[in-house]
Protein backbone atom coordinates (compact mmCIF):
# COMPACT_ATOMS: atom_id res chain seq x y z
CA UNK A 1 0.00 0.00 0.00
CA UNK A 2 1.45 3.34 -1.17
CA UNK A 3 1.72 6.70 1.22
CA UNK A 4 -1.37 8.04 -0.79
CA UNK A 5 -3.57 5.19 -0.16
CA UNK A 6 -3.02 5.78 3.51
CA UNK A 7 -4.01 9.47 3.19
CA UNK A 8 -7.42 9.53 4.85
CA UNK A 9 -9.45 11.68 3.17
CA UNK A 10 -10.73 14.88 4.20
CA UNK A 11 -14.06 14.79 6.26
CA UNK A 12 -17.19 16.65 4.86
CA UNK A 13 -18.25 19.54 8.05
CA UNK A 14 -21.64 19.69 8.59
CA UNK A 15 -23.29 23.08 9.87
CA UNK A 16 -23.89 22.01 13.82
CA UNK A 17 -24.41 23.73 17.21
CA UNK A 18 -20.80 23.53 17.49
CA UNK A 19 -19.42 24.77 13.87
CA UNK A 20 -19.35 28.59 12.81
CA UNK A 21 -21.47 28.42 10.08
CA UNK A 22 -21.53 31.33 6.76
CA UNK A 23 -23.56 34.17 7.72
CA UNK A 24 -26.13 35.93 5.80
CA UNK A 25 -25.01 38.67 3.38
CA UNK A 26 -25.49 42.12 3.57
CA UNK A 27 -24.72 42.12 7.85
CA UNK A 28 -27.25 42.90 10.45
CA UNK A 29 -27.52 44.70 13.06
CA UNK A 30 -25.76 47.76 12.36
CA UNK A 31 -22.52 46.03 11.00
CA UNK A 32 -20.67 45.75 7.80
CA UNK A 33 -21.00 42.32 5.63
CA UNK A 34 -20.98 41.65 1.87
CA UNK A 35 -23.29 43.11 -0.56
CA UNK A 36 -26.68 41.26 -0.37
CA UNK A 37 -27.71 39.59 -3.84
CA UNK A 38 -31.13 40.63 -5.39
CA UNK A 39 -34.02 39.79 -3.77
CA UNK A 40 -35.61 36.73 -5.72
CA UNK A 41 -37.94 37.29 -8.29
CA UNK A 42 -40.02 34.66 -6.59
CA UNK A 43 -40.63 35.89 -3.27
CA UNK A 44 -44.07 37.31 -2.72
CA UNK A 45 -45.13 40.09 -0.62
CA UNK A 46 -47.98 39.65 1.95
CA UNK A 47 -51.15 40.17 0.14
CA UNK A 48 -52.83 43.43 0.69
CA UNK A 49 -56.40 42.58 1.01
CA UNK A 50 -59.21 45.40 0.04
CA UNK A 51 -61.77 46.86 2.54
CA UNK A 52 -64.96 44.97 0.92
CA UNK A 53 -62.68 41.67 1.47
CA UNK A 54 -62.40 42.38 4.91
CA UNK A 55 -65.87 43.34 5.23
CA UNK A 56 -67.59 39.75 3.17
CA UNK A 57 -64.92 37.62 5.23
CA UNK A 58 -65.99 39.04 8.21
CA UNK A 59 -69.69 39.06 7.54
CA UNK A 60 -69.32 35.32 6.39
CA UNK A 61 -67.86 34.26 9.78
CA UNK A 62 -64.32 33.42 7.71
CA UNK A 63 -62.14 32.63 10.71
CA UNK A 64 -59.20 33.62 8.39
CA UNK A 65 -60.04 36.73 7.65
CA UNK A 66 -61.59 37.43 10.90
CA UNK A 67 -58.40 36.66 12.56
CA UNK A 68 -56.82 39.35 10.01
CA UNK A 69 -59.34 41.62 10.46
CA UNK A 70 -58.59 41.98 14.12
CA UNK A 71 -54.76 42.24 13.49
CA UNK A 72 -55.35 45.09 11.13
CA UNK A 73 -57.47 46.79 13.57
CA UNK A 74 -53.99 46.45 16.68
CA UNK A 75 -52.14 48.24 14.29
CA UNK A 76 -50.92 51.21 14.75
CA UNK A 77 -49.34 51.95 11.55
CA UNK A 78 -51.17 54.89 10.23
CA UNK A 79 -52.61 53.43 6.88
CA UNK A 80 -54.17 50.20 8.89
CA UNK A 81 -55.74 52.44 11.03
CA UNK A 82 -57.35 54.52 8.36
CA UNK A 83 -58.47 50.94 7.20
CA UNK A 84 -59.27 49.60 10.03
CA UNK A 85 -61.95 52.47 10.36
CA UNK A 86 -63.32 52.26 7.03
CA UNK A 87 -64.58 48.06 8.24
CA UNK A 88 -65.59 48.53 11.21
CA UNK A 89 -67.79 51.52 9.57
CA UNK A 90 -68.81 48.75 6.62
CA UNK A 91 -70.00 46.00 9.82
CA UNK A 92 -71.57 48.78 12.28
CA UNK A 93 -75.37 47.90 11.12
CA UNK A 94 -74.24 44.23 11.92
CA UNK A 95 -73.34 44.68 15.72
CA UNK A 96 -75.16 45.20 19.02
CA UNK A 97 -76.55 41.59 18.99
CA UNK A 98 -74.46 39.86 21.39
CA UNK A 99 -74.21 39.86 25.34
CA UNK A 100 -70.94 41.48 26.52
CA UNK A 101 -69.68 39.36 29.81
CA UNK A 102 -66.52 41.30 31.54
CA UNK A 103 -64.98 39.10 33.96
CA UNK A 104 -61.85 39.99 36.58
CA UNK A 105 -60.89 38.31 39.29
CA UNK A 106 -57.79 37.66 41.85
CA UNK A 107 -54.75 35.98 40.48
CA UNK A 108 -55.18 32.13 40.91
CA UNK A 109 -59.28 32.76 41.03
CA UNK A 110 -59.17 29.86 38.12
CA UNK A 111 -60.72 32.48 35.41
CA UNK A 112 -59.11 30.84 32.32
CA UNK A 113 -60.89 27.45 33.01
CA UNK A 114 -63.57 28.85 34.46
CA UNK A 115 -64.48 30.87 30.92
CA UNK A 116 -63.57 27.75 29.15
CA UNK A 117 -65.63 25.76 30.71
CA UNK A 118 -68.78 28.32 30.65
CA UNK A 119 -67.84 28.49 27.34
CA UNK A 120 -68.41 25.38 26.14
CA UNK A 121 -71.50 24.77 27.91
CA UNK A 122 -72.72 28.00 26.01
CA UNK A 123 -71.40 26.08 22.73
CA UNK A 124 -73.40 22.87 23.70
CA UNK A 125 -76.73 25.36 23.43
CA UNK A 126 -75.70 26.41 20.34
CA UNK A 127 -74.08 29.59 21.14
CA UNK A 128 -71.01 31.53 19.59
CA UNK A 129 -68.43 32.62 21.61
CA UNK A 130 -65.84 35.41 21.54
CA UNK A 131 -63.42 34.96 24.11
CA UNK A 132 -60.69 38.36 24.50
CA UNK A 133 -58.32 37.25 27.23
CA UNK A 134 -55.80 40.17 27.50
CA UNK A 135 -52.45 39.21 28.64
CA UNK A 136 -50.53 41.69 30.59
CA UNK A 137 -47.43 43.39 28.90
CA UNK A 138 -43.94 44.05 30.54
CA UNK A 139 -43.71 47.61 31.66
CA UNK A 140 -39.99 47.22 30.83
CA UNK A 141 -39.59 44.73 27.12
CA UNK A 142 -43.84 45.41 26.37
CA UNK A 143 -43.70 41.77 25.52
CA UNK A 144 -46.16 39.10 27.10
CA UNK A 145 -46.75 35.56 27.03
CA UNK A 146 -49.91 35.17 25.16
CA UNK A 147 -50.96 31.70 26.61
CA UNK A 148 -54.64 31.88 26.87
CA UNK A 149 -55.04 29.53 23.77
CA UNK A 150 -52.70 27.18 25.60
CA UNK A 151 -54.74 27.80 29.13
CA UNK A 152 -58.09 26.98 27.19
CA UNK A 153 -57.02 24.35 24.72
CA UNK A 154 -60.64 22.63 24.41
CA UNK A 155 -62.30 25.93 23.82
CA UNK A 156 -59.92 26.66 21.60
CA UNK A 157 -60.60 24.18 18.93
CA UNK A 158 -64.09 24.39 18.88
CA UNK A 159 -65.01 26.18 15.72
CA UNK A 160 -68.11 27.81 17.63
CA UNK A 161 -65.28 29.47 19.41
CA UNK A 162 -62.88 32.31 18.68
CA UNK A 163 -60.09 32.76 20.88
CA UNK A 164 -58.19 36.48 20.84
CA UNK A 165 -55.25 36.48 23.45
CA UNK A 166 -53.85 40.29 23.00
CA UNK A 167 -51.06 42.19 24.83
CA UNK A 168 -52.38 44.92 27.35
CA UNK A 169 -49.31 47.14 25.90
CA UNK A 170 -49.41 48.37 29.89
CA UNK A 171 -53.11 49.99 29.34
CA UNK A 172 -55.16 51.04 32.14
CA UNK A 173 -56.68 47.91 33.41
CA UNK A 174 -54.94 45.92 31.19
CA UNK A 175 -57.16 46.03 28.57
CA UNK A 176 -55.96 46.04 24.93
CA UNK A 177 -56.57 49.65 23.61
CA UNK A 178 -58.43 48.18 20.58
CA UNK A 179 -60.88 45.40 22.24
CA UNK A 180 -63.94 47.66 21.55
CA UNK A 181 -63.14 47.45 18.17
CA UNK A 182 -62.41 44.08 18.09
CA UNK A 183 -66.15 43.50 20.26
CA UNK A 184 -67.70 45.23 17.13
CA UNK A 185 -66.00 42.84 14.64
CA UNK A 186 -66.93 39.58 16.39
CA UNK A 187 -70.28 41.03 16.33
CA UNK A 188 -70.64 41.68 12.98
CA UNK A 189 -69.40 37.87 12.30
CA UNK A 190 -72.24 36.36 14.36
CA UNK A 191 -70.35 35.74 17.63
CA UNK A 192 -73.22 36.19 20.51
CA UNK A 193 -71.16 35.82 23.86
CA UNK A 194 -68.36 37.99 23.96
CA UNK A 195 -65.95 37.12 26.85
CA UNK A 196 -63.69 39.51 28.43
CA UNK A 197 -60.85 38.25 30.66
CA UNK A 198 -58.80 41.22 32.48
CA UNK A 199 -56.10 41.42 34.49
CA UNK A 200 -56.21 41.36 37.86
CA UNK A 201 -58.13 43.29 40.06
CA UNK A 202 -57.99 46.98 40.74
CA UNK A 203 -59.34 50.87 40.24
CA UNK A 204 -58.46 50.85 36.69
CA UNK A 205 -61.10 47.75 36.39
CA UNK A 206 -63.66 50.53 35.41
CA UNK A 207 -61.91 50.47 32.16
CA UNK A 208 -63.61 46.65 32.08
CA UNK A 209 -67.13 48.19 33.44
CA UNK A 210 -67.60 50.62 30.54
CA UNK A 211 -66.83 48.29 27.84
CA UNK A 212 -69.68 45.61 29.22
CA UNK A 213 -73.15 45.08 29.67
CA UNK A 214 -72.61 42.21 32.63
CA UNK A 215 -69.22 42.54 35.04
CA UNK A 216 -68.42 39.02 36.78
CA UNK A 217 -65.97 38.96 40.04
CA UNK A 218 -64.33 36.29 40.62
CA UNK A 219 -63.14 35.46 43.95
CA UNK A 220 -61.56 32.43 46.12
CA UNK A 221 -61.52 31.37 49.87
CA UNK A 222 -58.28 31.26 51.75
CA UNK A 223 -55.87 33.35 49.56
CA UNK A 224 -55.91 35.63 52.54
CA UNK A 225 -57.61 38.61 54.00
CA UNK A 226 -55.42 40.90 51.84
CA UNK A 227 -56.83 39.19 49.05
CA UNK A 228 -60.29 39.10 49.47
CA UNK A 229 -60.72 42.28 51.42
CA UNK A 230 -60.22 43.99 47.53
CA UNK A 231 -61.06 47.21 47.10
CA UNK A 232 -64.59 48.50 47.56
CA UNK A 233 -64.75 50.24 44.19
CA UNK A 234 -64.51 46.89 42.56
CA UNK A 235 -67.10 44.98 44.63
CA UNK A 236 -69.35 47.92 43.88
CA UNK A 237 -68.97 47.60 40.07
CA UNK A 238 -69.80 43.49 39.67
CA UNK A 239 -73.06 42.63 39.01
CA UNK A 240 -72.60 38.74 39.87
CA UNK A 241 -69.83 37.49 42.48
CA UNK A 242 -68.93 33.91 42.01
CA UNK A 243 -66.84 31.99 44.53
CA UNK A 244 -64.67 29.23 42.63
CA UNK A 245 -62.63 26.30 43.17
CA UNK A 246 -66.01 25.52 45.52
CA UNK A 247 -65.04 21.50 45.45
CA UNK A 248 -63.63 18.84 47.77
CA UNK A 249 -62.47 20.23 51.35
CA UNK A 250 -62.72 23.96 50.03
CA UNK A 251 -66.24 23.32 49.28
CA UNK A 252 -67.92 24.05 53.12
CA UNK A 253 -65.44 27.53 53.65
CA UNK A 254 -66.73 28.44 49.88
CA UNK A 255 -70.51 28.21 51.13
CA UNK A 256 -69.58 30.11 54.04
CA UNK A 257 -67.53 33.46 51.92
CA UNK A 258 -71.18 33.18 49.95
CA UNK A 259 -73.15 33.88 52.52
CA UNK A 260 -70.49 36.44 53.94
CA UNK A 261 -70.73 38.42 50.43
CA UNK A 262 -74.59 37.74 50.12
CA UNK A 263 -74.36 39.84 53.39
CA UNK A 264 -72.55 42.55 52.98
CA UNK A 265 -74.36 43.00 49.00
CA UNK A 266 -77.28 44.33 51.21
CA UNK A 267 -75.26 47.21 52.33
CA UNK A 268 -74.12 48.10 49.11
CA UNK A 269 -75.71 50.40 45.83
CA UNK A 270 -76.36 48.19 42.72
CA UNK A 271 -74.21 49.00 40.18
CA UNK A 272 -77.23 48.55 37.94
CA UNK A 273 -80.48 50.23 38.49
CA UNK A 274 -83.01 47.76 39.59
CA UNK A 275 -80.73 45.08 39.36
CA UNK A 276 -79.54 42.89 42.90
CA UNK A 277 -76.46 41.70 42.89
CA UNK A 278 -76.21 38.10 44.03
CA UNK A 279 -72.99 35.91 44.96
CA UNK A 280 -72.65 32.28 43.99
CA UNK A 281 -70.28 29.32 44.24
CA UNK A 282 -68.75 27.26 41.61
CA UNK A 283 -66.28 24.51 40.87
CA UNK A 284 -64.59 24.77 37.36
CA UNK A 285 -62.90 21.89 38.09
CA UNK A 286 -65.75 20.07 38.39
CA UNK A 287 -68.21 22.31 36.53
CA UNK A 288 -70.71 22.48 39.04
CA UNK A 289 -72.49 25.83 39.20
CA UNK A 290 -71.48 26.68 35.50
CA UNK A 291 -75.47 26.31 34.07
CA UNK A 292 -76.58 29.23 37.37
CA UNK A 293 -74.08 31.49 35.96
CA UNK A 294 -76.02 31.71 33.00
CA UNK A 295 -79.06 31.62 33.86
CA UNK A 296 -78.50 34.88 36.27
CA UNK A 297 -76.94 36.58 33.13
CA UNK A 298 -80.16 36.12 31.11
CA UNK A 299 -82.33 37.18 33.86
CA UNK A 300 -80.31 39.86 34.21
CA UNK A 301 -80.33 41.01 30.45
CA UNK A 302 -84.20 40.01 30.10
CA UNK A 303 -84.65 42.89 33.33
CA UNK A 304 -82.48 45.05 31.74
CA UNK A 305 -83.97 45.02 28.33
CA UNK A 306 -87.56 45.48 29.76
CA UNK A 307 -86.73 48.45 31.73
CA UNK A 308 -84.87 50.72 28.78
CA UNK A 309 -81.46 49.81 31.37
CA UNK A 310 -79.64 47.92 28.87
CA UNK A 311 -79.88 50.42 25.87
CA UNK A 312 -79.18 53.15 28.09
CA UNK A 313 -76.02 51.59 29.39
CA UNK A 314 -75.08 50.76 25.95
CA UNK A 315 -75.52 54.65 24.60
CA UNK A 316 -73.60 56.04 27.77
CA UNK A 317 -70.74 53.82 27.19
CA UNK A 318 -70.75 54.24 23.27
CA UNK A 319 -70.79 58.36 24.45
CA UNK A 320 -67.69 57.87 27.04
CA UNK A 321 -65.98 55.61 24.45
CA UNK A 322 -65.79 59.10 22.39
CA UNK A 323 -64.54 60.75 25.20
CA UNK A 324 -62.04 58.40 25.62
CA UNK A 325 -60.67 58.20 21.96
CA UNK A 326 -60.60 62.41 21.68
CA UNK A 327 -58.46 62.06 25.15
CA UNK A 328 -55.72 59.81 23.65
CA UNK A 329 -55.53 61.01 20.29
CA UNK A 330 -54.90 64.47 22.11
CA UNK A 331 -52.29 63.05 23.97
CA UNK A 332 -51.08 61.10 21.34
CA UNK A 333 -50.35 64.55 19.14
CA UNK A 334 -48.94 66.33 22.11
CA UNK A 335 -46.03 64.47 22.68
CA UNK A 336 -45.88 63.66 18.66
CA UNK A 337 -45.48 67.63 18.32
CA UNK A 338 -42.09 68.60 17.01
CA UNK A 339 -41.76 71.58 19.57
CA UNK A 340 -42.68 69.56 22.37
CA UNK A 341 -40.02 66.69 21.41
CA UNK A 342 -37.76 69.51 21.90
CA UNK A 343 -38.96 71.25 24.76
CA UNK A 344 -39.59 68.13 26.99
CA UNK A 345 -35.99 66.72 28.05
CA UNK A 346 -34.95 70.59 29.29
CA UNK A 347 -38.32 70.77 31.38
CA UNK A 348 -38.08 67.20 32.83
CA UNK A 349 -34.80 67.78 33.79
CA UNK A 350 -35.53 71.16 35.36
CA UNK A 351 -38.32 69.43 37.01
CA UNK A 352 -36.82 66.72 38.68
CA UNK A 353 -33.25 69.23 39.82
CA UNK A 354 -36.23 71.33 41.75
CA UNK A 355 -35.82 74.09 39.73
CA UNK A 356 -39.21 74.26 38.12
CA UNK A 357 -42.51 73.17 39.69
CA UNK A 358 -44.21 70.86 37.92
CA UNK A 359 -47.46 72.08 37.85
CA UNK A 360 -45.69 75.46 35.74
CA UNK A 361 -43.62 73.30 33.32
CA UNK A 362 -47.36 71.64 32.70
CA UNK A 363 -48.67 74.93 32.38
CA UNK A 364 -45.85 76.19 29.92
CA UNK A 365 -45.88 72.75 28.06
CA UNK A 366 -49.74 73.19 27.18
CA UNK A 367 -49.81 76.91 26.31
CA UNK A 368 -46.54 76.04 23.75
CA UNK A 369 -49.07 73.33 22.39
CA UNK A 370 -51.47 75.57 22.26
CA UNK A 371 -49.83 78.57 20.56
CA UNK A 372 -48.05 75.87 18.16
CA UNK A 373 -51.92 74.61 17.10
CA UNK A 374 -52.88 78.29 16.64
CA UNK A 375 -49.99 79.24 14.15
CA UNK A 376 -50.55 75.77 12.45
CA UNK A 377 -53.99 76.26 12.04
CA UNK A 378 -53.25 80.30 10.69
CA UNK A 379 -50.81 79.21 8.16
CA UNK A 380 -53.46 76.57 6.68
CA UNK A 381 -56.33 78.80 6.92
CA UNK A 382 -54.95 82.31 5.96
CA UNK A 383 -51.74 81.18 3.94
Amino acid sequence: MNDDSRKKKPVEKRPSALNVVKGVEGGHDGLPGRKAEAPSRNKTEPRQYTTEEYVKGILSGDRVMLGRAITLIESNAPNHQDQAQEVLKAVMPHTGKSVRIGITGVPGAGKSTLIEVFGIYLIERKHKVAVMAVDPSSSLTKGSILGDKTRMERLSQAPEAFIRPSPSGGTLGGVARKTREAMLVFEAAGFDVLLVETVGVGQSEVTVRSMVDFFLLVLITGAGDELQRIKKGVFEMADMIIINKADGKNAVAAEIAREEYERALHYLQPVTRGWATCARTTSALEGKGIGEIWTVIENFRELTKSSGEFDKRRREQTRDWLHSLVDERLRDNFYRAEIIEKMLPDIEREVMEGKLPAVQAAHDLLNTFKNFLIERWTDNNMG
